[in-house]
């Protein structure tokens, strides 16, 4: 059995309710912090800024590119550009990637999986 840190908050993907407060609403569950919503779970994210997206950061998305085909990186409030190394890491594992804001990010994720499409989402809390 995996550690409690190891765990999902929800073995499943599962659109975004409401989102503030520094925290997100999802599967009648609430939880403070980011989170990094994937075909087959949802997870805490330890990011805070989007400085400090990186492979590591992203790790879980590498380990279950196969299964996914667009990630969208919603970026708090602020504007952020990806650096390239990152962009080419995720375009060789066929991962699409677009940033944006987190409300915005929100509104697309929840789009694509009601259109049951493969897509991953690493959302930064906003205040």
């Amino acid at each position: 059995m995996p550690a409690p840190s190891d765990a999902p908050h929800l073995p499943r993907s599962a659109p975004i309710e409401a989102y503030g407060k520094g925290g997100f609403a999802f599967a009648e569950m609430s939880h403070r912090g980011s989170l990094l919503c994937l075909p087959e779970a949802i997870w805490a994210w330890p990011v805070t800024r989007p400085e400090e997206i990186d492979g590591a950061s992203l790790v879980r998305v590498f380990e279950a590119a196969n299964g996914i085909d667009t990630l969208i990186i919603g970026t708090g409030t602020g504007v952020w550009l990806a650096p390239p190394a990152l962009r080419d890491a995720l375009r060789a594992v066929r991962v699409v990637l677009d940033t944006m804001q987190t409300g915005p990010a929100i509104t697309t994720y929840n789009i694509m999986i009601g259109e049951r499409r493969r897509v991953a989402a690493a959302l930064i809390a906003v205040p």
